[in-house]
């Protein structure tokens, strides 16, 4: 359901409030900040969108879970022989597997209209 900020017409506040997409604008509402039930302004807003917040999303985020488990693998692998790198004389090497890399994404042509 969207959210919608309102203004109070009497001291001025801006609240939010969800209602459905097909709902009217309320004209009068209990104000959250003086508490009177007096006539309220529906703002023009950004607009319903998707907000990603964070550090990022990249397309390793959402991997299958045997690529997940054969990375998990290979991390412990990796830190057991660093942790035993005194005694690694008489172990056999490992070998790192080959990386998987992900193919481009196809983008179709845009037409540059001047």
């Amino acid at each position: 359901m969207p959210t919608y900020e309102y203004k109070c017409a009497t001291c001025g506040a801006t609240f939010d409030i969800f209602q459905s997409i097909t709902a009217r604008p309320l004209r009068r509402h209990e104000c959250p900040a003086c508490g009177t039930k007096r006539s309220i302004r529906r703002l023009i807003g950004t607009g319903g969108a998707v907000i990603f917040k964070g550090s990022g999303f990249y397309q390793t985020d959402y991997r299958s879970k045997s690529y997940r488990e054969a990375a998990k693998a290979e991390k412990d692998a990796g830190t057991k022989t660093t942790s035993d790198a005194g005694k690694t004389a008489d172990a056999p090497a490992a070998s790192p597997a080959p990386e998987k890399k992900p193919k481009p994404k196809k983008t179709p042509a845009t037409c540059a209209a001047g």
